[in-house]
């Protein structure tokens, strides 16, 4: 056996949607923590506190509201994690046992529009809060963001965590001693407190939280997968669960502090206005911070929105997942995000909201039958090998995972809540409390578990030795890689 690979250091990543082998397993559950604790450490997150006090909900119940919903949402991201060491797969791969080889790009549709969608607003919500504050030109903003979150997924797996761990470094003093000031009444509050109790606010706080991260879902996996595959799932459930929650509660919080006691409407401009309030220049050097960071997690959402594309090519076409096919997926993606962001203005940010909202929809269901099948149906026994064959076991298209998935889109229809756009009966009847979502994961979770009660684990072990006897013999180099010569 050959010695394991050392990590790339400053090199470009090489691999997209294929199978990582022991050997080039570097990475560190450790390593889960700040990387998914910085994803949410930026100023969008503060945004989400502005839901509930726009709607009449005070600043404690907003923060309750904020919290439960994300403790409730990042359950399904961190479950998620445990699938990367044992599979070593992107995530969206894994999903063609559930979806069938070429079924899964039903999926994959809105999975890259919420890759998508999230770039086009973390640009949108960038290019006018830094006019806003500093009087830069909108379109240079959005075409440097963009360029610097696309060359960073270019660069790939070691280069984010690399980012990532230095952004924490970055942002975590700035952000203890915003929050320190806030609570000693450092800064001067210039709204008298507003709001109160709300039980439509108050759910839409829950929901607006829970939905924020459950988006993660199905990237989760591309940066867990190249953890040993003796790692430890409930390590890694843990590292995923603390990184990820415990920043979105905090600026959260933070948000909803700004919102009742400040008037904010502006999560960027409203760290600009605090931070100089309590030091003349701490603002611009807060608000640049959570640029940058906000910047990485764009770099975060190309990679995973190329592991998308490329997912749905070979699901489609034959298609070699070469280093070229993964630069030039990266590369069109940015500019499909930074002609949108331009195209977009002040006026269009709630419709873009809308459109986020309906990605949540479809994915849903989605992580409902994954997680579903990955822990109760085929208990994590899966034949890596036969994930790239057209024609293997999983069949090109699975009926029972996209019956159960079109059952959870279709129970979900009467509670939609689009803002700006429509309210389903069921939401009306509820008050406007959007709870779509959560039909679409018990109602797909539901169906995909009755419809695949006959189905027995046991029929599948020949397929899963022959594949654990083909990566080994890939690991020692005698075999070529899963995901290359495969598809």
């Amino acid at each position: 056996m050959s010695s394991p690979i050392e990590p790339a250091g400053l090199a470009m990543e090489h691999k997209s949607i294929d199978y990582i082998d022991q050997r080039e397993r570097h990475g560190r559950v450790a390593d889960q923590v700040p990387f998914w604790f910085l994803a949410n450490f930026h100023f969008f997150s503060i945004a989400i506190g502005f839901v509930g006090p726009s709607m009449g909900l005070s600043f404690g119940y907003t923060s309750l509201a904020g919290a439960l919903g994300i403790l409730f949402g990042t359950m399904f991201v961190a479950f998620h994690a445990s699938q990367g060491p044992e599979l070593g797969l992107p995530q969206m791969i894994q999903s063609r046992a559930q979806f069938g080889f070429r079924g899964v790009a039903v999926v994959l549709v809105g999975t890259l529009f919420t890759f998508l969608g999230f770039n086009v607003a973390d640009c949108v919500l960038t290019a006018h809060g830094l006019k806003a504050i500093l009087g830069w030109n909108e379109r240079v903003v959005t075409v440097a963001a963009s360029a610097a979150a696309a060359l960073l997924a270019i660069y790939g797996y070691d280069w984010m965590h690399r980012i990532f761990r230095w952004s924490f470094v970055l942002c975590m003093p700035l952000y203890t001693v915003l929050t320190v000031a806030i609570m000693l009444h450092w800064i001067p509050a210039t709204h008298v407190a507003t709001g109160g109790w709300s039980t439509v606010a108050f759910f839409g706080q829950f929901a607006a939280s829970a939905s924020y991260n459950i988006a993660l879902a199905p990237s989760v996996s591309d940066y867990s997968r190249y953890l040993p595959r003796n790692s430890r799932p409930r390590a890694i459930i843990a590292a995923v669960y603390v990184g990820a929650s415990s920043s979105a509660i905090w600026l959260i919080a933070v948000g909803a502090w700004l919102a009742t006691r400040l008037g904010a409407a502006d999560g960027l401009v409203a760290l600009y206005d605090a931070g100089n309030s309590l030091a003349a220049g701490f603002g611009l050097v807060l608000s640049v911070a959570s640029v940058l960071v906000l910047t990485a997690t764009m770099g975060l959402n190309a990679y995973s929105g190329m592991l998308t594309v490329i997912t749905a090519l070979s699901s489609l076409f034959e298609t070699r997942p070469t280093p070229r096919l993964r630069m030039i997926t990266i590369i069109m993606l940015a500019l499909t995000w930074a002609a949108l962001s331009v195209a977009i203005s002040a006026n269009s940010i709630a419709l873009l909201f809308a459109v986020l909202t309906m990605m949540l929809y479809l994915l849903a269901p989605w992580t409902s039958i994954n997680l579903v099948d990955y822990f109760f149906v085929r208990r994590g026994r899966y034949a890596i090998t036969q994930l790239f064959l057209p024609n293997g076991i999983y069949g090109a298209w699975d009926a029972r995972g996209l019956t159960a998935y079109l059952a959870g889109f279709i129970a979900t229809t009467p509670f939609f809540v689009v803002p700006d756009v429509y309210t389903g009966p069921a939401a009306r009847a509820l008050g406007g409390v959007d709870l779509g979502w959560l039909v679409g994961l018990v109602v797909a979770g539901a169906v995909y578990l009755w419809l695949t009660r006959a189905f027995d684990p046991a029929s599948e072990s020949g397929a899963i030795s022959d594949s654990e006897r083909a990566l080994e013999l890939q690991a020692a180099g005698l075999r070529p890689a899963a995901g290359a010569a495969s598809l």
